[in-house]
């Protein structure tokens, strides 16, 4: 509890990220879901890995769809899946230098490529010319390097016309959901234990059959939040029930029709708003390019990502940072060399995102903040010309500012703000994280509101 009394006007309190303009409701959640995924809020920052057959021609994951390559001749691309560098060992290695506490690799997109074994498919990897089942060797290195195992799969399957019209396609429909309900099986049960499940393309919503309905006057376009209406059902309930059963641990994210642990964001241009009534993941790219392996993909630079990871923590969100895998199985080095980048950054600037909670400052001009009990950390993104940076007074005292790792900084606390002396310091151009200590501990979910002006 904070004990020092309010100031009656300049500070508004906001609790539970009740905040104007919001992007989601809150998230349905079951009584276990804050204890199942307190490690992965802790842990901050993961890597996302699109991998499959479309890295072969290298024009990203969704190569099949936008250029309408026909189901068979597509399917050949199998014959050529033959990773000779493929080394789950050294992708945890690269994790691990890059900061990140867990790995997601996609396991199934919606071209139907399995890296799994699935008796009852013939488009996996192990029939693949590659033989081998990449998620077995995926999970066993991870969890060997101690990081969190994460799979991301879609039930969507382009490869099936019931998913676009399940009402005219029914038999398709069906037997795309039985796919999914015995892919989903085998996921569960013959990898032993799995923290991240990442579902993507399924349920309701986002593809959502095509996003077209039959009217009475013709096909018409959906709305993009509002959900199928018709017969079919995915039976996602069941599917998630029975993951839970077998991986009572798991994590999962907000893209089934079941109860989940957290939100996903999609796209630099997701980051958002503060949002602290439940934990959500920013998912972007390195690149500017796809998911997928593209061969001319520009690596975003080293402050862009930092922003975006910071900008992540100081909404009260994660970051999962994808990289795409070479048909030859190896992380493109440019790719490589900025993972390696962050993770230097992080072992200067760690303690400022890992296990810290968003606030309680709300992002603004100055950048954003993160807080862990006694200790406040502002990441200054825009340092301003005079060298003073300016927030609305905390209602409690600060004891001290300085540098993360460096020189105490000068402030006063007064007339309703606080004033830190950033004149003559060493700033960093990409973000310079100052330390600020006060005398209790700042709750989580407390947030104050930092105007345009400041």
């Amino acid at each position: 509890m904070i004990r020092r009394a309010l100031a009656p006007i300049a500070l508004i309190l906001l609790l539970g990220g009740a905040l104007a303009g919001a992007q989601w409701a809150p998230l349905a959640r079951d009584a276990g879901a804050d204890q199942r995924i307190a490690w992965w809020r802790e842990a901050r920052f993961g890597m996302f890995l699109h991998w499959g057959v479309y890295a072969i021609p290298g024009r990203g994951e969704w190569a099949q769809w936008n250029e309408q390559i026909p189901v068979e001749e597509y399917a050949r691309l199998a014959d050529q899946f033959k990773p000779e560098h493929f080394d789950p060992d050294a992708w945890a290695a690269l994790a691990k230098e890059g900061g990140m506490k867990y790995m997601v690799l996609t396991s199934r997109h919606h071209d139907g490529f399995a890296l799994f074994d699935d008796p009852g498919s013939n488009f996996t990897a192990m029939k693949s010319a590659a033989h081998r089942d990449i998620v077995a060797d995926y999970v066993k290195a991870v969890r060997k390097a101690g990081l969190g195992v994460g799979l991301y799969y879609s039930p969507l399957d382009w490869r099936y016309p019931g998913f676009f019209f399940p009402g005219i396609y029914r038999a398709s429909a069906e037997a795309l959901r039985a796919q999914y309900e015995r892919q989903m099986g085998e996921l569960e049960a013959r990898y032993g234990k799995l923290d991240v499940l990442w579902f993507d393309g399924g349920g309701d919503e986002w593809l959502g059959f095509g996003g077209l309905e039959w009217g009475g006057q013709g096909w018409h376009a959906r709305a993009k939040d509002k959900p199928y209406s018709g017969a079919f059902d995915w039976h996602d309930a069941e599917v998630v029930s029975h993951l839970r059963a077998a991986q009572p641990g798991i994590v999962i994210n907000d893209r089934t029709n079941a109860p989940a642990d957290f939100r996903s964001r999609e796209g630099d241009g997701a980051l958002g708003d503060f949002e602290n009534r439940y934990p959500w993941e920013l998912c972007t790219t390195i690149t500017e390019g796809a998911w997928g392996y593209q061969p001319d993909a520009r690596v975003k630079p080293l402050a862009t990502l930092i922003h975006l990871l910071a900008g992540a923590a100081g909404r009260d969100g994660n970051l999962l940072l994808n990289v795409g895998p070479q048909p030859d199985g190896r992380i493109p080095a440019a790719q490589a060399d900025r993972v390696r980048e962050i993770g230097r950054w992080l072992e200067a600037n760690g303690e400022s995102i890992y296990g810290t909670r968003g606030g309680p400052w709300l992002p603004g001009p100055y950048g954003v903040s993160t807080h862990r009990q006694n200790v406040i950390y502002i990441h200054v993104f825009e340092p301003t010309k005079d060298g003073k940076l300016e927030l609305p007074e905390l209602p409690v005292t600060v004891k001290k500012a300085a540098l993360l790792h460096g020189a105490d900084l000068k402030f006063t606390q007064a007339d309703r703000k606080l004033v830190i002396d950033l004149s003559g310091a060493s700033l960093d151009a990409a973000d310079t994280v100052l330390k600020v200590e006060i005398d209790q501990p700042w709750t989580s979910q407390a947030v104050i509101p930092v105007p345009a002006s400041y």
